[in-house]
């Protein structure tokens, strides 16, 4: 038994060190934490970034106990981007370099209370510019063992598996970390062995022969009853066949039918290529060797498998390169998959640890399909849109970062007037919480959220309540995740290669560059977008795509107008037209403004950031208030294309800003005063809000939420401050907005009205809209002091008051109105259902001192004593949990006889929630706790 043990560690170890590559040796290689060691570094190796630089120093630090993940270095050595004596390492020649050090004085650690696991490294030049890590971009690290671990021994070569044509000589090398006799195996027979056991290490020459493949055991035995078996493998490659694929099949995963999967990989200047996956153990196998096309650019095979069941599997190049595909649906990350939740992500397909590094694609034949509720979604008209931008990340707490926190919340979405939600990116992306921007796998759903059915789930929901789901994609690059990358790759400039079909080796368009270029003139790359765009419309009924940043979509280096990339971007839009014909084509371009019409009028939507003239405006600055560019017309445009906002996940928080900056001079209107910036951002969100086209919001703008952008860092996570509901002038901006924003749907007809009238660039600022079905006009007063403003009504008569209902009679249309600093009105000239809030002052139901809501806390009911109230028919009674959601809604449709509801919450989880009381227009909010 303790035989057995021993072989199951070392076979893991193995593995370990060939995942290496042989970037490190290490003397001894058996270290423990009291060793002196030497390290020497191979800068051929890894991913090569250092290759013919020197000097080069060895970044270092451990992996010890106390680390908080497998990464998570401690005690580090080196400052970053200094030449620091202490890890400079000696050139050897031959781009190897070495260091040696006793690693308790080297890393300074207390040895009594450490317990170190690896050692960690990543090598730079003395600025740092120039990084040698391993193939896949991760850091170095070598096992570090404990003192007391006996014999311990394995293969130093071959380090990994090895492709050899018949005749090669291999040359063997075996160590332990004692003397001992070394025998060595092929496919089970004796070849060679030492039996002297006076030697620590063992070599042999090993002349390699036909047969396919080769299983190489080393077995180490020091004669004290413990045995140590390592193995290795070599393998002959069969011919492989020339042989075009079957019409029909699309790059990547084709699933024929329940048990048979074609996988079809684009790979230019390849010689070679495994399958490696669970169905063979991830060793190389002549049954999984796949097919060549004739014209030698695509690999191929058609595998027959098991229905129903779950396949990890991984692409072997030229017996080099181990790569997920680069069109997988799904991925496993032994890095970052354990950090996913199980609530978002359960039962998950377990990692092959021991088997092969790096990820993997994950497949599943025969898996049942999601049953769609909504087959039948009437998209909104583009012009109509009122889309809330989100990250999952930061819309939830810690523990509901997941689909079903968001299907769960719809309804506070459905009630502000949401009718499309945009999520930031949750294809697979580096690590597990991020912004997204940094992609790697552009057809897999990024599991830190939840399953595939699940985010199906949250888009059938979402179109069960009208809302449409836009995604957002990264066309513009990619990061050194990206199998595209990978597979083309020049280590020695630490940049895509010149022969890479989908990467431009260095960015055209600088500045505005990130991760690696896709290269959009290449129809390797075209083919990519069409393949991905096509998959997310076919298989999760998305409604449209946001492209991040499109002026990118070019090899041009200007960043003016570019007819090169308006034809690019107008045939992708066709491409995706031609399956979904109203699908929205969102760009963030910031390019030309002339070239920017040309593609609203191909029908395509735009951002325009307005966000600095609207947070100016809240501020009370108004030299820089004019943000006539949120409207389409003062741009020269057409259509109503253009997707205006002062909020978006680039830029500052609105209310930040007012809270921080705002015009503080008066000294009884400070803006910097809550209750005074919130109506400021009232202000702002009537005219952002009623502007004709399409617009957006961030979330939690409408509660005024303001937490910077920069803290502590610009894409680090962000509280989730849902009890900013509790909070009555942060709950009445949510209201007005929801009021302003029903407002416009349910009079589309007159606020996109293509006949509107506007003066956004005074101090006090209007819009008149004109229609057959009902005229409007929004008056607002941006300064700090009372002004007085020319409304401009349409015609005379009686116009009515919004929010409050009250009627104006209007003999002179060119009549002046009088504002107080930050009010605004909107008048209709038709009366229409006033809103349950109004500009002054909100009534409040629970002042009336009457009312008394007991026991509270409680966890069985609460009781709504209305004392002697009258007139109680109509009255709606709501329990809000801190996401926003309705738990318990009721309202009373016959006058209580004895003036008192009993509410039975003995079924709501403990925790506080917001109880809502309306009636005759007025509201209460209350807090109350459930035990």
């Amino acid at each position: 038994m303790a035989i057995m043990k021993n072989i199951i560690i070392i076979l893991l170890v193995t593995f370990y060190f060939q995942s290496l590559g042989q970037i490190l040796s290490v003397d001894p290689p058996f270290p423990t934490s009291q060793d002196t060691v030497s390290i020497i570094y191979d800068a051929n190796k890894g991913n090569g970034a250092l290759s013919g630089i020197s000097p080069i120093y060895a970044h270092s630090g451990l992996i010890t106990s106390a680390s908080s993940s497998p990464t998570n270095w401690k005690f580090v050595q080196g400052v970053w981007g200094q030449p620091t004596p202490s890890v400079l390492m000696t050139d050897i020649g031959n781009n190897k370099h070495k260091i040696e050090y006793h690693i308790p004085s080297f890393y300074g650690f207390p040895v009594s209370t450490t317990n170190v696991l690896e050692l960690a490294f990543v090598f730079r030049d003395a600025t740092g510019n120039n990084v040698g890590r391993a193939s896949d971009g991760a850091d170095i690290y070598y096992p570090v063992y404990p003192s007391n671990s006996g014999l311990l021994g394995r293969f130093m070569t071959p380090d990994e598996h090895l492709i050899v044509d018949p005749g090669d000589t291999i040359k063997i090398h075996a160590a332990a970390n004692s003397n001992a006799m070394f025998s060595l195996f092929d496919n089970g027979i004796l070849i060679a062995s030492d039996s002297t056991s006076n030697s620590d290490h063992f070599y042999h020459d090993l002349l390699t022969s036909s047969g396919g493949n080769h299983l190489l055991e080393i077995v180490i035995d020091n004669g004290t009853q413990t045995i140590i078996r390592d193995t290795a493998f070599y393998f002959s490659n069969p011919t492989i066949s020339i042989i075009d694929p079957p019409q029909g099949l699309k790059d990547g995963i084709n699933y024929i039918n329940d048990s048979t999967v074609t996988l079809l990989l684009n790979a230019p200047n390849k010689s070679f290529v495994y399958v490696l996956g669970d169905f063979n153990n991830f060793l190389p196998d002549s049954l999984y060797f796949m097919n060549k096309s004739v014209d030698g650019n695509k690999f191929w095979i058609t595998m027959n498998l098991n229905a129903d069941t779950r396949y990890a599997f991984q692409y072997w190049i030229d017996g080099e390169l181990k790569l997920a595909d680069p069109y997988s649906e799904l991925i496993l990350d032994p890095v970052n998959d354990p950090s996913i939740p199980s609530i978002a992500y359960p039962n998950p397909h377990p990692y092959p640890t021991g088997l092969t590094s790096g990820h993997c694609t994950l497949i599943h034949p025969g898996k049942q399909n999601y049953n769609w509720k909504n087959t039948n979604f009437q998209a909104p008209e583009k012009t109509n849109l009122m889309i809330y931008e989100l990250l999952i990340r930061d819309f939830a707490t810690s523990g509901d970062r997941n689909y079903q926190t968001i299907i769960d919340t719809l309804d506070y979405l459905v009630r502000l007037g949401i009718n499309a939600i945009e999520l930031m990116p949750n294809n697979e992306f580096e690590n597990n919480e991020s912004w997204g921007y940094n992609p790697s796998y552009h057809m897999a759903l990024d599991k830190y959220y939840g399953t595939q059915d699940k985010y199906k789930e949250l888009i059938d929901s979402c179109h069960s309540k009208g809302i449409a789901v836009i995604m957002d994609f990264v066309f513009n690059h990619a990061y050194g995740q990206s199998p595209l990358v990978k597979m083309y790759w020049d280590a020695s400039a630490n940049q895509p290669s010149s022969d890479n079909p989908w990467f431009n080796p260095n960015c055209p368009h600088p500045p505005y560059c990130w991760g690696y270029d896709f290269n959009h003139l290449s129809s390797a790359t075209q083919n990519f977008m069409d393949r991905v765009n096509t998959y997310w419309i076919e298989e999760y009924n998305i409604d449209g795509i946001r492209f991040d940043f499109t002026k990118g979509f070019t090899n041009n280096s200007n960043s003016g107008w570019d007819v090169q990339r308006q034809d690019l971007l107008k045939r992708m839009a066709d491409t995706i037209w031609s399956i979904k014909p109203d699908f929205y084509v969102i760009l963030e371009h910031w390019g030309d403004n002339n070239e920017e019409k040309i593609l609203s009028n191909y029908g395509m939507l735009l951002w325009g950031n307005t966000a600095y003239n609207y947070r100016e405006s809240a501020m009370g600055f108004t030299n820089n208030s004019n943000f006539s560019n949120a409207v389409y017309k003062a741009r020269g445009w057409n259509d109503p294309h253009l997707i205006s906002y002062s909020e978006s996940h680039d830029e500052e928080r609105l209310m930040f800003d007012v809270n921080t900056y705002g015009n503080d001079s008066r000294t009884n209107y400070d803006i910097r005063d809550l209750k005074i910036g919130l109506r400021r951002a009232e202000l702002v969100g009537a005219f952002n809000f009623l502007i004709p086209g399409p617009k957006l919001l961030y979330m939690f703008s409408e509660l005024g939420y303001d937490v910077s952008i920069n803290n502590p860092c610009r894409i680090c996570n962000k509280p989730a401050l849902w009890n900013y509901l509790q909070i009555p002038e942060r709950r009445r901006l949510y209201d007005v907005t929801s009021a302003i924003i029903n407002l416009r749907k349910d009079y589309s007809s007159t606020f996109n009205s293509q006949t509107f009238y506007y003066n956004l660039t005074s101090k006090t600022k209007r819009i008149i809209f004109h229609d057959s079905i009902m005229n409007a006009n929004l008056i607002g007063n941006f300064d700090i002091w009372y002004r007085n403003i020319v409304p401009n009504f349409r015609h005379a008569g009686v116009w009515y008051d919004y929010f409050n209902g009250d009627s104006l009679v209007v003999t002179d249309p060119y009549m002046t109105l009088n504002l107080a600093p930050g009010e605004y009105r909107i008048y209709t000239d038709k009366k229409i259902v006033q809103p349950t809030i109004s500009l002054s002052t909100s009534k409040n139901l629970k002042g009336k001192k009457h009312i008394r809501i007991y026991p509270n806390p409680s966890d069985e009911f609460l009781i709504i004593d209305f004392g002697n109230t009258s007139q109680l028919m109509g009255l709606e009674i709501r329990i809000i949990d801190m996401l926003g959601r309705v738990i318990i809604s009721s309202r009373i449709d016959n006058d209580l006889s004895n003036n008192f509801k009993k509410i039975d919450v003995s079924n709501l989880k403990s925790g506080l929630y917001l109880l809502e009381i309306i009636l005759n227009g007025e509201r209460s909010l209350e807090t109350v706790i459930i035990e």
